[in-house]
């Protein structure tokens, strides 16, 4: 892992809005297969691919790890949460980074979501979609996950509430974020009191833990949007894959929910063995061998 030896850089996508990113060059030199944009979720940041960046660049890609808005080293704006904004900003980061051809996007939890944003409103960018670990807003899964499994899922109310939730969490940032990795983690070994420390010391940065509040309270919106877009212009045809742990919850609802959102035929749902939520640091070898997998199937190009 060379987590300090990546470019970490920031770019300001809007006034005022800076998206911090590493940016790992392709390790290949007979081989530049394209770029990989990897999009994390809650309560974490780009930190989460540290196992994973090298591998993938030595299988000759660039990647590409921002923290999204309100998360990390990124601005904390007021505004701007619900997951096609998110969307908007990476993708007016490729555009500042001069990427103009369509990128492998793979998303992990909120990422998941801000991934099937960029796949379903700015298709001509993605080359394939990678998202998984997530409910999607607007479907049966997000609904149930509102509803059946309202005390599993107890944050998604919770965040939702104005003002209190950022009451009761300050200065717990330590206790609140364990609970999430603890409640679902398999490989409890995955997360060490090393990496507790990091994601803690991001999410008592001002405004971080707002910001991650905000994600939760634009679903409402997003499921909309999603509805919406479905109804308008059909399902998905971008070659799909869900990565899901085969030790979380999240994998019973995995195949139902892609079918509802993306066109028969153009998804697979692969279960990644000794992992549970956190994928890419539970099993990261298993990881990179899917997601390699799965992006070689979708193009020509050099072995």
């Amino acid at each position: 892992m060379n987590y300090n030896t990546w470019r970490h850089r920031t770019v300001e996508v809007e006034p005022s809005l800076r998206i911090a990113y590493i940016d790992c060059p392709s390790k290949n030199k007979r081989s530049q297969r394209g770029v990989i944009l990897l999009i994390h979720g809650f309560p974490q940041t780009s930190y989460q691919f540290r196992h994973v960046i090298d591998p993938l660049a030595e299988a000759g890609y660039r990647v590409l790890a921002p923290d999204y808005r309100g998360a990390g080293a990124s601005s904390k704006p007021a505004i701007g949460f619900t997951k096609s904004i998110i969307a908007r900003d990476l993708v007016r980061l490729l555009d500042a980074l001069e990427i103009h051809e369509p990128v492998h996007v793979v998303g992990h939890d909120i990422g998941g979501m801000v991934a099937f944003a960029m796949a379903a409103k700015h298709p001509s960018r993605v080359a394939s979609v990678n998202w998984g670990e997530c409910p999607l807003p607007g479907t049966s899964a997000y609904i149930e996950d509102r509803t059946t499994h309202s005390v599993q899922q107890f944050h998604f109310i919770f965040h939702s509430v104005p003002d209190l939730p950022l009451a009761l969490v300050a200065g717990r940032e330590r206790i609140y974020l364990s609970h999430f990795f603890q409640k679902i983690a398999y490989n409890t070994a995955a997360i060490t009191n090393e990496d507790l420390d990091h994601y803690v010391r991001c999410y008592e940065q001002p405004g971080a833990m707002r910001c991650a509040f905000e994600l939760y309270r634009a679903f409402e919106q997003d499921a909309k949007e999603c509805e919406e877009w479905i109804s308008a212009y059909g399902k998905l045809s971008i070659p799909a894959l869900c990565l899901t742990g085969a030790r979380s919850r999240h994998l019973d609802h995995a195949a139902k929910m892609f079918a509802e959102v993306h066109q028969k035929d153009t998804y697979e749902v692969v279960a990644v063995p000794e992992s549970g939520h956190y994928i890419a640091e539970e099993n990261p070898e298993g990881f990179v061998r899917e997601t390699l997998r799965f992006i070689e199937k979708t193009t020509v190009g050099p072995k």
